[in-house]
């Protein structure tokens, strides 16, 4: 049932003056259940009117059929709907108990693909927790859009070209060993790198010996490219440790070198269609009819950029894939460089340049600080997760300590609560990070919500685990009220988070359907013979359904037992 097309349907023989479109968009939701369920306000009607926004809610209140509804009043200049409760709760129940895990699918993305460029982190580099960000906002984004009837493509664009392998080159020529690194390829590496950027300050001959190793690469000199293939190898064997970790998969690990001999073609379309023009002795294209600096396309030494390489990168995807949209999960600061990305291939005349879109996010910062490999303040993402899951580990024990598969469990709970907090915060928020605070099972964290999951399928063990009728469940106490509205709005909450490219929407939903169940919980005896014991239980099963399904889509398990 849609029970605001319900509402809307009472109002529109009252309101001649609206279309069904303007008091659907007007429907809002009113802050406590106290004042009723859905409400329309009448602010907007008092000037077409020319009377009191109170005086028309009352009159409206008046003209409305009021059959459907437990009861319609007027609240000030707002017109509150009351549904009934017992046909509500057994209408929302049967929907999520037929459902299951599918109970807010829908058909909307009708296969469409989707490209999701995503984590992308640098070869030879530790996985950090700067990459978390892009990595589970990513990969969150893509179950959403399987919901709803896309088809994401996961592609993990490796930062695996470019200068700095001249740096790492120089590094290891000069401090290195190949028994260093088979022992611990990625912290070694790092090593030699921060190490380079320490010492070229006061030797810069250094970065002309990099520049030389980089030109021999790009030229396919054989020492040159063996030792770029073997950091890259041992590189992507350690990422997919920690990608396993987190549960993560990819559909393409084609990075930024894949596109060397992509570039070209770019290079000529923007000839033939003259907007390449020369400055300082680069190559730009003009973007000033877009309010945009130029952009770089060449430099005076003939070299191409990453522009380049991500246009030839965005032509290529919408090939392969015939996107309805191509999404780029990358931080806030390279906002400038996807705007002159959309303009230059609009320049070219590609239409499906719209369909692009960046997914920018804020920064993890520790301190108030920004992360860097450069100056070697770096947070491995490895060491959170293992820190995350000791600290779920001392609280199942303290909590529970004879709980079966306990190392699973405190796995799930620690990497979960790592996952959740990233993802509770608004993509585009900056947010300080402190372990003891995000794996805490109070307040709103992942534990939380994975501990309310738990809570609802204990209660199912104890009542014997029953087979539940799923229609004519019917519950009458007015204590179950919140909980079954919050079951209701799931379906439009995963929509909207896949309207704004945003997990928070489901991690906050999340949390606020855990609190009003402990709530329930806490004030209902659910055990209780009686005759709605049964809509009791359904009511239960319910929240552990979506909670376990709230939680799958940002990428945190939900188990059965804490």
């Amino acid at each position: 049932m849609d029970y605001k097309q319900q509402v809307a349907d009472a109002l529109a023989p009252a309101l001649p003056e609206l279309s069904m479109a303007d008091i659907l968009s007007k429907i809002e939701q009113p802050k406590t259940s106290k004042q009723g369920d859905l409400a329309f306000p009448t602010f907007t009607l008092a000037k077409i009117m020319h009377k009191a926004p109170q005086m028309i809610a009352g009159d409206v209140v008046e003209k409305i059929d009021q059959s459907n509804f437990e009861k319609v009043v007027a609240m000030g200049p707002y017109v509150n709907f009351f549904f009934k409760k017992a046909a509500f709760s057994a209408d929302i129940l049967n929907q999520v108990l037929t459902d299951g895990a599918n109970f807010g699918d829908a058909k909307i993305g009708a296969q469409g693909q989707v490209p999701i460029d995503m984590s992308s982190p640098n070869i030879a580099k530790p996985i950090s927790m700067g990459h978390l960000r892009s990595t589970v906002i990513g990969n969150s984004l893509a179950n959403i859009l399987t919901k709803i009837d896309y088809k994401p493509v996961k592609i993990n664009h490796l930062g695996d070209w470019g200068t700095q392998f001249g740096k790492l080159i120089t590094a290891y020529k000069m401090w290195g060993s190949e028994e260093e690194v088979k022992a611990d390829p990625i912290n070694n590496l790092l090593k030699y790198y921060v190490r380079f950027h320490k010492e070229d300050v006061d030797h810069p001959e250094m970065d002309d010996v990099a520049r030389d190793w980089f030109k021999k690469l790009e030229n396919g000199d054989e020492e040159a490219t063996h030792l770029w293939e073997w950091f890259r190898s041992e590189s992507l064997k350690a990422f997919k440790k920690i990608y396993q970790r987190l549960d993560i998969d990819f559909d393409s690990f084609k990075g930024e070198a894949f596109y060397n001999d992509k570039m070209q073609e770019v290079v000529d379309i923007l000839e033939s269609k003259d907007l390449l023009h020369e400055s300082q002795g680069a190559e730009v294209v003009d973007l000033s009819k877009y309010d945009l600096n130029p952009a770089l396309i060449k430099k005076s030494d003939g070299a191409t950029l990453y522009i380049t390489r991500d246009l030839a990168a965005a032509i290529y995807r919408k090939r392969t894939y015939d996107f309805v949209q191509s999404l780029y999960v990358v931080g806030n600061e390279q906002t400038n460089h996807f705007k002159q990305l959309k303009a230059v291939l609009t320049e070219m005349g590609f239409d499906w340049a719209d369909q692009i879109h960046h997914i920018p996010f804020g920064l993890i910062t520790q301190g108030g600080k920004k992360l860097s490999t450069r100056s070697g303040r770096v947070i491995l993402l490895d060491k959170v997760l293992d820190d995350a899951v000791d600290l779920a580990h001392q609280q199942i024990e303290a909590k529970n300590p004879d709980l079966q598969n306990k190392d699973a469990v405190a796995d799930a709970v620690g990497i979960g609560a790592v996952v959740f907090h990233d993802l509770k915060n608004e993509r585009m928020n900056n947010f300080d990070f402190n372990l003891e605070e995000v794996v805490r099972f109070e307040g709103e964290t992942g534990p939380y919500v994975q501990y309310a999951h738990a809570r609802a399928e204990s209660i199912l063990r104890k009542a014997g685990s029953p087979e539940l009728a799923t229609d004519g469940q019917q519950l009458s106490d007015p204590a179950a009220w919140d909980t079954l509205k919050l079951l209701s709005e799931f379906p439009a909450t995963v929509v909207r988070a896949s309207d704004e490219y945003e997990p928070s929407v489901i991690a906050k939903y999340a949390i606020h359907l855990a609190k009003a169940f402990n709530k329930y919980y806490g004030n209902t005896k659910i055990l209780v013979e009686d005759d709605e014991l049964n809509a009791r239980l359904a009511l239960v099963k319910s929240v552990s359904i979506v909670l376990k399904e709230a939680l799958r889509l940002l990428g945190v398990k939900a188990p059965d037992e804490m």
